[in-house]
């Protein structure tokens, strides 16, 4: 059985490479490591993307269906406006559930300042478990399209790494991570409040961002080598400038699980000309940030020389399954 998404070299080929601009509205193409549309219409540029849950459970599913799509928005420079669910549910789940996860799109909408457009939710025996696919609708001036990464360019990253995995780990799995500290599990649990990354977005637009990509599935290694293979050009990482907790460090150990690998909606990669400036100014917002490499011309490798892989499907589950 084979699950997750297709390798990048499949993607181009088998779909992507199917798919031409014919529209002069639209002003992309799809491409790996590119994760919105954006469309001319007059005023404004419209910007889209869209994006499922299928690794989470519902306890986290409403949270995660916002801000991983609003994060993809302000990554393009765009502001998130608005949101379409739809909600495929297996035939057995409880109706009175359902009210929960609209809570908690509810909320999460609330805290990211979007609306909830609209959307579908049915019963399916095509799904086992709840899943979300969400398209998000956003706005961006003509005049703040990004440069694009350049050669030369700091790569900066928010926050620590695996936020979005260690939060789902303890409150999923945390019956199998029992030998670690509740004090350790609570506190990883919390990191659902940490999943947007707009507020970031926001002030690397103000100072002078050249390209942004938000950590998701991969990890952080993940995004910094899509980030870098958007651009054409290349990467020289230095791991050990990746902050990572001490919650998410112990429990991806339990789990056996690489947390630079690890799933990362929280954090954001910014390529910018003046990395120190770029965490000065987000660290006066609040926003814990580092300069973990800089982009290359060619090969993506760390600084001691290991090559850094493409991204791949994150083995999020692999160690709990039986």
């Amino acid at each position: 059985m084979r699950i997750g998404k297709l390798e990048n070299s499949e993607l181009e080929s088998l779909i992507l490479s199917k798919f031409r601009k014919i529209r002069p509205e639209s002003l992309t193409v799809p491409r790996v490591g590119e994760d919105c549309a954006a469309l001319d219409m007059g005023g404004d540029l419209i910007v889209m993307s869209m994006d499922p849950i299928t690794s989470s459970g519902d306890t986290s599913l409403g949270v995660l269906s916002v801000h991983v799509n609003c994060n993809d928005a302000i990554c393009m420079g765009a502001e998130p406006v608005g949101l379409l669910v739809t909600l495929l549910l297996p035939p057995d789940y409880p109706t009175e559930r359902i009210g929960r996860i609209a809570d908690d799109l509810a909320a999460a909408a609330r805290v990211a300042h979007v609306d909830i457009l609209g959307g579908h939710t049915e019963f399916t025996d095509a799904v086992t478990r709840p899943i979300t696919c969400t398209s998000v609708v956003a706005r961006m001036p003509k005049d703040r399209q990004l440069t694009g990464i350049r050669p030369g360019d700091d790569l900066v990253m928010t926050k620590t790494a695996a936020l979005e995995g260690t939060a789902i780990l303890a409150t999923e799995h945390g019956d199998r991570l029992s030998a670690l500290p509740s004090s350790l599990l609570q506190e990883a649990e919390g990191y659902f409040s940490l999943l947007s990354v707009v507020p970031e977005g926001k002030v690397a637009l103000d100072h002078g961002c050249h390209a942004m990509h938000d950590v998701t599935e991969g990890g952080i290694l993940g995004a910094a080598w899509e980030i870098c293979y958007a651009g054409g050009l290349g990467l020289r990482l230095d791991k050990s400038a990746i902050p990572m907790t001490e919650a998410t460090r112990r429990i991806a150990e339990t789990a056996g699980i690489d947390p630079l690998r690890l799933l990362g909606s929280g954090s954001l990669l910014i390529a910018c000309p003046d990395g120190a400036a770029m965490t000065e100014a987000l660290r006066q917002a609040g926003i814990p940030a580092a300069v973990i490499g800089a982009v290359a011309r060619s090969g993506f490798s760390d600084i001691d020389g290991t090559d850094i892989d493409p991204p791949r499907e994150d083995a999020l589950y692999d160690a709990f399954l039986p």
